[in-house]
C-alpha cells in the first residue's frame, strides 16, 4: 500500500457518496497549489492525466 493510499481511502469514505463537477475539481485543485506551490508538478500531472483518460493517443 503506497502511503497515499490512507488519504484516497479517507476521501472515499467522506466524501464517496458526493458528486462534483470538474469545475468544482479544477478549483479544488488550483486552491490545492496556491496553499502548497511545491505540488504545482504532481498536481499539473494529475489534472492532465485526469484530462486525458479517454484519449487513445496516450496510451
Amino acid at each position: 500500500m503506497y502511503f497515499t493510499d490512507r488519504g484516497i481511502e479517507e476521501l472515499a469514505a467522506r466524501r464517496g457518496q458526493e458528486s462534483v463537477t470538474f469545475d468544482w475539481l479544477a478549483e479544488r485543485l488550483r486552491d490545492f497549489v496556491d496553499i502548497n506551490p511545491e505540488f504545482e508538478t504532481a498536481t499539473e500531472r494529475l489534472a492532465t492525466w485526469l484530462a486525458r483518460l479517454d484519449d487513445e493517443d496516450d496510451e
